[in-house]
């Protein structure tokens, strides 16, 4: 079971990343943008499937992990919070347009979901920050830590899924404009950054329960 304690702190952790414009984002704009709402959902929807698998690999390989490794739970701890740390830092000094998008051209909608599984699966950044991020909302006193990885990710799934949704359906009538706002772009960096700073060094300073 997910320790509750730690929810609010992992759901305002998720929407405030899923809510950052990334490859996964960037892709559902441009499909939205250039083939319209339908083939933004169908995106969004190939996204969700590539996180379960992420969040399935992360979640096998740390079983292994923890059962060779005693002190693994707290190296990936301290490596993760410093991660995410370092994360923050490079939202809070980045410069360029995060929200540019390539133009894509029209693709049938079943190539467009394995599109949006593959953007998810083959981004090694993705299964890098759900080894380090995952795992600091877990703890061995509620029971399998795999397992709660397994349920924290279907969580973050489901969030970014939403925002995702929402994100094709605007985009489809707004997109371009949505391109286009550098400023709004660099705020967002910084509240980001802000907010993964402050969770990185909260979670090295958290006690293990």
């Amino acid at each position: 079971m997910i320790p509750l304690t730690v929810l609010p702190l992992f759901f305002v952790a998720s929407w405030t990343l899923n809510i950052a414009p990334g490859p996964d984002m960037l892709y559902v704009i441009a499909r939205s943008t250039g083939q319209g709402r339908r083939a933004g959902l169908v995106s969004a929807l190939g996204i969700t499937a590539g996180c379960l698998i992420q969040t399935s690999i992360v979640a096998l390989g740390l079983a292994s992990l923890l059962a060779t490794v005693p002190l693994a739970y707290d190296l990936i701890k301290f490596v993760g919070a410093g991660y995410l740390i370092y994360l923050g830092l490079r939202m809070l000094f980045k410069r360029q347009n995060a929200l540019l998008t390539p133009q894509i051209g029209n693709t049938g909608l079943w190539r467009i979901f394995l599109q949006g599984v593959l953007t998810n699966v083959l981004n090694p950044k993705v299964a890098l920050f759900f080894l380090a991020f995952l795992p600091q909302f877990t703890s061995p006193t509620y029971g399998s830590v795999p397992l709660q990885i397994i349920q924290l990710g279907l969580l973050f799934d489901i969030s970014g899924t939403l925002v995702n949704i929402i994100v094709a359906v605007l985009a489809g009538s707004v997109g371009l404009w949505l391109k286009r706002q550098a400023r709004a772009t660099k705020i967002l960096n910084w509240l980001t950054g802000g907010v993964f700073i402050g969770i990185g060094v909260f979670l090295a300073l958290l006690q293990r329960s």
